[in-house]
């Protein structure tokens, strides 16, 4: 994809808002209210080229436009993001609960990768995959365009071998270990994924290691979304302080009090640049809970 016409402006990269075709300021104005329109009064928006539309600008249907979005008020995250590693091509977080990944929603500024551009002043930061807004522990940043692909290549192609622990209420009669095999589907618009009958898009090995601290470790071998939460749930066993499954529960975005007991533990890979047999753990523990 060509670059963004715009820089990154205070850890935050440009919209990209692909238009139906006309007149681009009425277009704006009619789907984002007058807050667009002053915008293109104003000359802060461009086309995919940076030259400036303007009031007569007249565009194709497909056709892109690039502006700088208004943030939205965001409950601050009271936590640090510790730097497990850092060097030209990487950087390695240990990212807290409660802290997304990267803008989405009503997350813009309160995600790591906002943060992090800010804090380390690398406009380039770019995330190689992500974690659950709730789930804690290692996520790899790429520090260059130049180096991205070859990174964010490797968890796609699921050569990243990943380890979580998490915590959940010990069944004996869930034979454990065990590799669960399910079909995960997220819609979009709706809050939980689903299981449903077809062929498996998503496996993991489960294996309770803890059986008194109810400390389980999880190694999944593909990455749909949510797909530990789903799968721990579907066995009877969702993980302690989750608030989406099995049931959903109405969390107010300022509580703080009781994080998902999922940690993302370690990812192993083969540096795609050196060769190098690369291991990031994380220094965070899940907390022990009383019994519920």
């Amino acid at each position: 994809m060509k670059p963004a016409p715009l820089p990154v402006r205070d850890g935050l990269g440009p919209a990209r808002v692909r238009l139906c075709g006309g007149p681009v300021l009425a277009e704006l104005s009619e789907r984002f209210g007058a807050a667009a329109r002053a915008k293109v009064l104003a000359g802060e928006v461009v086309d995919t080229d940076g030259a400036v539309v303007g009031e007569a600008t007249v565009l194709p249907a497909g056709a892109h436009v690039y502006l700088y979005r208004d943030l939205p008020d965001e409950v601050p995250v009271p936590f640090e993001i510790p730097v497990l590693y850092r060097d030209n091509d990487i950087v390695v977080v240990d990212k807290p609960h409660f802290l997304a990944t990267m803008p989405r929603g009503r997350h813009v500024a309160q995600t790591a990768l906002v943060r992090l551009r800010r804090e380390l002043a690398l406009p380039e930061l770019s995330p190689a995959h992500r974690l659950d807004r709730l789930t804690a522990g290692v996520l790899l940043f790429t520090a260059r365009r130049e180096v991205r692909g070859r990174y964010q290549t490797l968890f796609a192609r699921g050569e990243v071998r990943k380890t979580y622990l998490a915590r959940a209420e010990v069944d004996p009669a869930v034979p454990l270990p065990r590799v669960v095999r399910s079909r995960i589907i997220k819609y979009r618009g709706r809050l939980q994924a689903v299981s449903e009958p077809g062929e498996p898009n998503a496996e993991t090995l489960i294996e309770l290691i803890a059986p008194q601290q109810r400390l389980y470790q999880l190694t999944p071998r593909t990455g749909r979304t949510h797909q530990l939460r789903v799968q721990m749930a579907s066995l009877g066993l969702p993980i302690l302080g989750d608030p989406l499954y099995p049931n959903i529960i109405d969390v107010a975005p300022d509580d703080f009090s009781a994080p998902l007991q999922l940690l993302a533990q370690c990812i192993e890979f083969d540096d795609p640049r050196t060769g190098a047999r690369r291991k990031f753990v994380s220094r965070r523990t899940l907390h022990p809970q009383p019994p519920g």
